[in-house]
């Protein structure tokens, strides 16, 4: 007598269009579009819900009847990677961490299962890398073992199989692209692998209360791989940053449903792994005796973080015809409209003069409060005149020339007076009220209105 399985039914969707395929094609029937056909579960052979395991039934409520107690998060042992999450691990959370290969993904979450483990149940599930290698890695940063559960297994079923007997507290899965369920004929890695093992990771997460941390390789766009359907499922997004020649490494939230969006974490990979920088604006401004032409010192907002940063800006003459204008860390497209702006309500033309601009320590600022900072670096360059060592500024700068004022502009003024600054250049709408200057007695406040009277502090 032949042997019952349950097999599951599958169908092909067009990415584009939405159009449905019996077989996989090449081309699209419906858009023609080219290798757009992805494979998607349709329904059981059997009629049996896939999903019926891990959805248990939600009574309807009235919105204030629904209890909002404090949530118990679960601390990482960092400080620095609990700012990112927004306090802690939040229980039946899902979270996805993604940055290139070899950034310290994988190293800083056993360092933290690690930690968490000494009160809590933890299981590493590793689709990448064997016990063996874990263990090695392990020993290398010298962390306990006795209580850090670890599995080699890329094979969904058998992992939630594993996480269902010990019901761990945090479940973590490196990486979502290696594993597979036996209900999908695709690859691991394909968009319906991941797209299906997240889903029901996600299921899991929500019914039995686990914490789940996800892996997730990176594009080399930077984006993370598989659908973008993936960044939606999840309730975190982290992203690893930081330059591979680099000790320092940051990460930031992208999205956060139980925290800040855009808070950072400053980490410094030594030997033994990656360490809190506690005081992050201390390493990325160096403080080298005389303050040189090119180089300003920014203050900028990173979630509810005040950071101070050193924006460098190099002006040289172009032996092209179309002059350079290079960004590490900032817009590219704000250092056009900045230059644009700076000729037309400040006479400074640099149309024949290659404009290179940089942040340094890797860090890459995307708010507009950094006009004012990288317009002052670039007119310290090209008239070879320092800012001064005891400057700080910040500002938005608009089309017309006018300094508009940016968020949060006290927090980043007591930040710079608790580094030792002297003077802060700032956006008159952001001077603070008389009840708050008590506060910055140690600091010199500039506002100005107009990008033409900031750029008069090189005359004096």
């Amino acid at each position: 007598m032949a042997k019952s399985t349950a097999k599951m039914k599958t169908r092909f969707f067009c990415k584009e269009c939405g159009t449905e395929s019996a077989k996989w094609a090449g081309q699209c029937p419906g858009c023609e579009a080219w290798n757009t056909l992805v494979e998607q579960v349709s329904q059981s052979a059997e009629g049996v819900n896939r999903f019926a395991g891990f959805a248990p039934s939600s009574k309807v409520s009235k919105l204030s009847e629904v209890d909002i107690s404090e949530v118990q998060r679960t601390s990482s042992g960092s400080e620095e990677f609990d700012r990112v999450l927004g306090g802690g691990l939040v229980p039946g959370s899902i979270v996805l961490i993604g940055g290139d290969p070899g950034i310290g993904k994988s190293t800083l979450l056993l360092q933290y299962l690690s930690q968490i483990s000494e009160n809590h149940s933890v299981l590493y599930v590793s689709g990448e890398e064997s016990a063996e290698q874990i263990a090695v890695r392990a020993k290398r940063l010298g962390l306990p073992g006795e209580n850090l559960v670890v599995m080699a297994e890329n094979r969904l079923e058998s992992a939630l199989e594993t996480a269902i007997q010990h019901q761990p507290a945090v479940l973590v899965a490196d990486s979502i692209q290696t594993f597979y369920s036996d209900e999908l004929t695709a690859a691991p890695g394909s968009v319906s692998q991941v797209r299906e093992c997240a889903a029901r990771l996600v299921r899991f997460a929500k019914q039995s209360g686990t914490t789940v941390i996800l892996v997730g390789h990176v594009t080399k766009e930077g984006a993370l791989a598989g659908p973008r359907i993936l960044e939606h499922m999840v309730d975190s997004v982290l992203y690893f940053e930081g330059d591979n020649s680099s000790s320092f490494r940051l990460i930031r939230a992208i999205k956060n449903r139980f925290g800040a969006v855009n808070e950072i974490g400053v980490f410094a990979m030594t030997e033994l792994g990656l360490k809190d920088v506690t005081n992050p604006s201390a390493m990325f401004v160096s403080r080298h005796g005389a303050s040189k032409p090119g180089s300003v010192v920014l203050a900028t907002q990173e979630g509810t973080r005040p950071l101070l940063v050193e924006v460098q800006a190099l002006v040289d003459d172009s032996v092209l015809s179309n002059p350079r204008r290079l960004c590490v860390g900032l817009e590219q497209n704000r250092l056009a409209m900045l230059l644009a702006i700076v000729h037309r309500h400040a006479g400074v033309s640099l149309n024949s003069y290659d404009v290179f601009a940089n942040v340094v320590g890797g860090v890459r600022i995307s708010e507009t409060g950094a006009d004012l900072a990288l317009l002052m670096a670039i007119i310290s360059s090209v008239r070879n005149r320092a800012a001064g060592s005891d400057l700080v500024v910040f500002g938005e700068v608009g089309l017309s020339g006018e300094l508009r004022p940016v968020q949060r502009g006290l927090d980043r003024l007591k930040e710079a007076q608790k580094l030792g600054f002297e003077r802060a250049l700032i956006p008159a709408a952001n001077m603070p009220d008389k009840s708050s200057l008590n506060a910055l007695d140690q600091i010199e406040l500039i506002p100005v209105r107009r990008i033409e009277d900031a750029l008069s502090i090189f005359d004096v």
